[in-house]
């Protein structure tokens, strides 16, 4: 995914500049990193919008849906406590039918809220990750295979660059999930001198035919949740790149080893980087950085 910036070149502004004694590189390089900041406070403020929204949804489902739910159990048991021994087994049948599906409700707004709450980094990133990615597995049926790197600087990453890389790795789970038809999923974390990266990879049916060119953007079914993983990571300096997961398929006796064997792809991988520099820097109020890029 291309997220880098172009700047349009005004010769009148070049000669100028040179009678004035400016440098030009250094304006285009000046004029690059103010057009980057920009992004990522933009970025950063779209992130707290959906941060917010996660926190109103979740109050609504658990005081207005959930105390509805509430409500229709007890109903369902009054019901059920008045029925006459007579009444027809049709009655007891329906009563029996009406408390699955309320279990079922019940239990999907659970899923609900847990998914939009903002989890608890007491253990650090690698703790949440791990500890939501073996919920998720036990609840989906699908198996997460969860790899982290020991690097120190996890430990000191703040609350809100912990929370862009837990809910990027969270949707994209979710994606595989839902549309991807996979039986397994791989969770990782890397880390490099300059930048933080996170891999999600399953071995499903793959990207949908097209989404490649339009960068992995694709709004599948409605759902919106890449246009936010790319904003988390365009946060803290980073890209998020969706592509076709590569496998080797044997052929022959020798199965998966030298030339006999075929690179196709199958499945598909996230990844999403992070710069360390951003996800280390105390974070601006939005207004502060405003007032840092007009100065």
């Amino acid at each position: 995914m291309d997220t880098s910036t172009a700047v349009p070149f005004n010769a009148a502004l070049a000669s100028s500049a040179q009678r004035d004694g400016f440098d030009m590189p250094s304006l285009a390089v000046r004029e690059i990193e103010r057009l980057r900041a920009r992004v990522r406070e933009l970025s950063a403020e779209l992130v707290d919008a959906q941060e917010s929204v996660r926190r109103h949804v979740a109050r609504e489902l658990h005081d207005g849906v959930g105390a509805e739910l509430t409500a229709t159990r007890f109903a369902l048991a009054g019901i059920e406590t008045w029925l006459p021994a007579d009444a027809p087994p049709q009655c007891a049948a329906a009563l029996a039918v009406a408390n699955r599906s309320l279990d079922a409700v019940q239990a999907a707004n659970r899923d609900a809220i847990a998914q939009l709450h903002a989890p608890s980094f007491e253990t650090g990133l690698a703790g949440a990750l791990q500890c939501w990615a073996r919920d998720f597995s036990m609840r989906t049926g699908l198996r997460i295979t969860f790899t982290c790197s020991g690097d120190a600087r996890l430990a000191r990453l703040p609350a809100d660059a912990a929370l862009a890389m837990f809910r990027v790795a969270q949707e994209a789970l979710n994606n595989v999930a839902k549309h991807a038809r996979a039986t397994c999923a791989d969770l990782r974390v890397e880390t490099g001198a300059r930048h933080l990266r996170l891999l999600v990879s399953d071995d499903g049916i793959g990207l949908p035919r097209g989404a490649r060119e339009r960068g992995g953007q694709k709004k599948t079914g409605g759902h919106f949740g890449l246009a936010g993983m790319q904003a988390r990571c365009a946060a803290f300096d980073g890209t998020l790149r969706i592509s076709a997961r590569r496998t080797s398929v044997g052929r022959g006796e020798d199965s998966g080893t030298g030339s006999n064997a075929a690179i196709t792809p199958r499945g598909t991988l996230v990844q999403a980087r992070f710069a360390w520099h951003a996800l280390l820097a105390a974070a601006p109020t939005p207004r502060a950085a405003r007032r840092a890029l007009q100065s």
